[in-house]
């Protein structure tokens, strides 16, 4: 059976544009009354003041002036996405990463499997720090390399880098990509919850790295004789630049928290980060300055899909509907337990990200919408970000609307359907780990 084809992301964001244009032409414009919450100092919506208000209908014209609208006031979050990456452009250009990952072979060569929990672990932490997956393109050749020396199959190359990057992002406390941008669309400190999602993110990694290293075993061949290469040791300049770029999510922290930082800082430390790895490793000025633009064409898509994603809000709020749709979906989830509402959410989030697989796109479409209605039904705004989290995130191992882990497949030789066949079973360990985390997030009313 081929597979289902979808519209272009950018054609679909713009066709939900022209929607909510229309509906602000059908449904009924409506607000609720808000009140400042004295114990957070956030806005919260009042249970029961819904009220009719007058019609303020979109028209065409101003459905697309909606769009730079969008780009306008989504403009941290997309400045953060280009200066994160373009920092890590110029940290891969350098080589950094490549020999981080050959040193690894080298140290376990001979003691095969424990590879795959090695390297997972690694690349995971770029899931977790910022969401890295398409940068992971550029390994592939090192990492096949390194399975037909040890005698695993491409497969296993891709589980245990780009799918072991994308548990790790999905189980985050500071990926800027999908929790931090949630959190502040949530009006919630950034990197709250961090204890939490911790004592989740290490049974997913678990889950993850046992599962691949079964496959691994089963599908294990006699290793392919090759030449080890040149040595390619980590010198004091890589140990600077990984250790620059922990600091620079530590010092983010540590700001936002007693500092009041928000997104520009970290764009800000990351574009040092990016500074300090071209400078160190000889690239020059110029050098460094393309890696940085390499950078920003790579995520110039990301960029437009997240202002292109916040258009829609805009459309919504100006034709004043947004509370009309909050108040539809209160309705049917008002007689269910805080518990159930919690799971649905997550399992719609799920079925969001198959047609928007932008996850920065999906925070700023659909949290303006859960949060009001996590207030109503009396849900912490954290467990809906909790939600949105699992259930977008859990997804960028699965959906064939993932970009990169299409042109990571492609590159490794490895069919779509094999690969589904790998994923499938642990993409329902995991969102059963992740029901388990939302069902304790209810009962501790976590904030």
């Amino acid at each position: 059976m081929p597979r289902p084809r979808f519209p272009h992301p950018l054609a679909l964001l713009v066709g939900c544009v022209l929607l909510a244009a229309v509906l602000t032409w059908v449904l009924p414009a409506g607000k609720f009354e808000r009140r400042e919450d004295p114990a957070t100092g956030r806005s919260v919506v009042v249970a029961g003041t819904y009220s009719r208000v007058e019609p303020h209908p979109v028209g065409p014209f101003r459905a697309f002036v909606a769009i730079p609208k969008g780009i306008v006031d989504a403009a941290s979050v997309i400045g953060l996405v280009f200066l994160i990456g373009g920092g890590f452009t110029v940290v891969e250009r350098t080589g950094t990463f490549g020999r981080l990952v050959h040193g690894l072979a080298r140290r376990l060569k001979g003691r095969g499997i424990l590879v795959i929990p090695v390297a997972s672990v690694a690349f995971s932490l770029g899931g977790i720090m910022m969401q890295m997956q398409e940068e992971l393109i550029a390994f592939v050749p090192v990492l096949l390399l390194l399975v037909r020396q040890l005698g695993f199959t491409p497969l296993t190359a891709v589980a245990m880098s780009l799918g072991a990057a994308a548990v790790g992002a999905a189980f985050s406390p500071v990926n800027p990509f999908q929790v931090i941008i949630a959190q502040k669309v949530a009006e919630l400190p950034p990197a709250s919850g961090l204890g939490f999602r911790l004592v989740f993110l290490v049974p997913a990694l678990a889950l993850w790295i046992a599962g691949t290293m079964y496959y691994a075993n089963r599908t294990r061949v006699p290793p392919q004789e090759s030449e080890t290469g040149p040595r390619m040791a980590l010198d004091w300049r890589d140990g600077a630049v990984l250790l620059s770029i922990l600091a620079a999510f530590a010092i983010y922290i540590y700001g936002a928290q007693r500092l009041g930082w928000e997104f520009d800082e970290l764009a800000a430390l990351f574009f040092v980060v990016g500074l300090l790895a071209g400078l160190l490793h000889g690239l020059g000025v110029g050098g460094t300055a393309e890696a940085f633009v390499d950078g920003f064409k790579s995520m110039a898509f990301a960029g437009l899909l997240i202002g292109f994603a916040r258009a829609i809000y805009v459309v919504m709020n100006e034709g004043q509907i947004v509370d009309t749709v909050v108040n539809g979906l209160f309705t049917p989830i008002a007689g269910l337990p805080p518990t159930l509402s919690a799971v649905g959410m997550m399992i719609v989030q799920a079925a969001i990200h198959l047609p928007v697989p932008s996850t920065s796109s999906q925070a700023v479409l659909t949290l303006p919408l859960l949060v009001p209605l996590s207030d109503l039904i009396g849900l912490s705004r954290q467990v809906a970000v909790l939600a949105y989290h699992y259930g977008a995130g859990l997804c960028e191992i699965l959906t064939p609307t993932n970009g990169a882990l299409m042109a990571m497949l492609a590159a490794a030789g490895v069919r779509y359907e094999e690969w589904l066949g790998f994923v499938l079973p642990l993409y329902g360990l995991l969102m059963a780990l992740a029901t388990v985390a939302l069902v304790v997030a209810v009962a501790l009313r976590l904030q």
